[in-house]
């Protein structure tokens, strides 16, 4: 059952990230990328890393977002 689980999350994450490569917006590409990094957190967490999951969380899906879709306006505003 579990194993189940981690192969739907993993193959759910390959599909996101494809869907985040082929997206016209950059700013949808920033979201799908976001997804990634929760399904990672998902995946971290099955796997009993709660400190690894935490830091993938604040970091990696919160931070690292908040930093790209800064950077998108900041590009936006430059035009």
């Amino acid at each position: 059952m579990i194993g189940l689980l981690i192969t739907s999350i993993f193959i759910g994450m390959i599909i996101v990230t494809f869907a985040a490569i082929i997206q016209k917006k950059l700013a949808d590409s920033i979201i799908l990328f976001m997804g990634v990094g929760l399904g990672s957190v998902l995946l971290y967490t099955i796997f009993r890393a709660p400190d690894v999951a935490l830091t993938e969380v604040v970091i990696g899906s919160g931070v690292g977002t908040l930093i790209f879709l800064m950077a998108l306006k900041h590009l936006r505003a430059s035009e």
